[in-house]
């Protein structure tokens, strides 16, 4: 009796641990209590008393809870990374430690360390560690804002001017790490910009949150182009926002975005070849979404219907992939010219030929 009591126990004990098993990924969605390392509550209350007001530290220590409270690095707690930091701390007069990225990005390291930024920046020198955000919660603007902390926009601009027609216009439209990071897919990225803000190169700049939630009158910004509220952008809903006279000052734009980030910066030799973002028709410049700005200044990313982008008029007009989003009745158009231009001198050429025998004979 005694044996059939612990085998139904044994029995019972493994069906709980099982179901434990498969209730963990369960939880551990996105944004879920058993997200990455949990809540972040409880784990840095007692650093953000001081580190939050703007009255009593300055400069890089003055954190933006909204943007912090988002992050991986605040769901592990200050303490994980800034380890012995005493008690008494500000009044003991000792500095924090810093953070040793090393010991949790380990791989991102390896990676790093193969790049021609190798000991040249550290990850500070990019990523500020209290605003650390996804490339899809990032607009392509943003993501150059990092490489302009060492790379002079116009000494770029002229540099890649010795062998880029247009230079200024590619750097501005693409994101560096386009070009100088190895990725299998690539998609593009449309974001909102405004004509009433220029930028250093008389450019718009993307538009603010505060700037779309006014042009919304307080709804949701995503209400500007997405009007039956599906979540989802079609063509259609483009074309009625870049008609809409009320959104003069709002444009689209696209930007071409890999969509696997690497910290393996390089000098890639294909990224010479016009064909690689102006061939004929390949298609994955089909993909495209659309990025949103959020209050907690991170982005949203919406997902737009496949093959909007070439439809240039309608999708982003701004945006143009010579052999992505081409006007097949244009190409037929300038066929035709060029035959007609070639019709005269050939019929008259072939006639010349019919005739040559009459002509030899007039001059005998």
């Amino acid at each position: 009796m005694k044996a059939a009591t612990k085998h139904i126990m044994y029995r019972l004990l493994m069906t709980v641990a099982l179901a434990g098993a498969l209730c963990v990924p369960a939880l551990a969605e996105s944004d879920g209590p058993g997200y990455s390392f949990g809540e972040t509550t409880g784990k840095n209350e007692a650093c953000l008393t001081c580190h939050a007001d703007g009255q009593k530290v300055k400069g890089a220590s003055l954190i933006d809870p909204a943007q912090f409270g988002h992050t991986t690095h605040a769901r592990i707690g200050c303490p994980s990374c800034h380890e012995g930091v005493a008690p008494t701390h500000p009044t003991d007069g000792t500095r924090t430690p810093r953070a040793n990225c090393q010991q949790c990005h380990t791989e991102v390291n390896s990676e790093y360390a193969l790049s021609i930024h190798a000991g040249k920046a550290s990850c500070s020198g990019c990523h500020n560690p209290h605003k650390v955000e996804s490339p899809r919660e990032m607009s392509g603007m943003e993501i150059n804002q990092m490489c302009g902390g060492c790379h002079d926009k116009f000494k770029m601009s002229a540099k890649h001017g010795e062998w880029l027609p247009q230079a200024d216009l590619h750097l501005y439209m693409l994101p560096c790490i386009t070009c100088h990071t190895g990725s299998k897919n690539y998609f593009i990225s449309m974001y909102l910009v405004s004509t009433k803000n220029q930028g250093k190169l008389g450019k718009p700049e993307v538009a603010s949150y505060e700037e779309l939630k006014e042009a919304t009158g307080g709804r949701d910004i995503l209400t500007l182009i997405d009007t039956n509220h599906d979540n989802y952008i079609s063509i259609a809903e483009l074309r009625s926002f870049n008609l809409n006279s009320e959104h003069k000052a709002l444009r689209l734009q696209g930007m071409l975005t890999p969509e696997t980030v690497s910290h393996r910066f390089e000098i890639l030799d294909d990224r010479r070849n016009c064909t690689f973002c102006h061939g004929s028709g390949p298609t994955v410049m089909q993909t495209s979404y659309l990025s949103l700005p959020e209050a907690n200044g991170t982005y949203r990313r919406v997902q737009v219907e496949k093959g909007a982008v070439l439809d240039a008029l309608y999708g982003t007009p701004d945006f143009y992939l010579m052999g992505s989003n081409k006007n097949n009745m244009l190409s037929w158009i300038g066929l035709a010219v060029i035959c007609g231009g070639l019709i005269m001198p050939v019929c008259h050429g072939f006639l010349r030929f019919l005739t040559r025998k009459n002509r030899t004979r007039k001059e005998h």
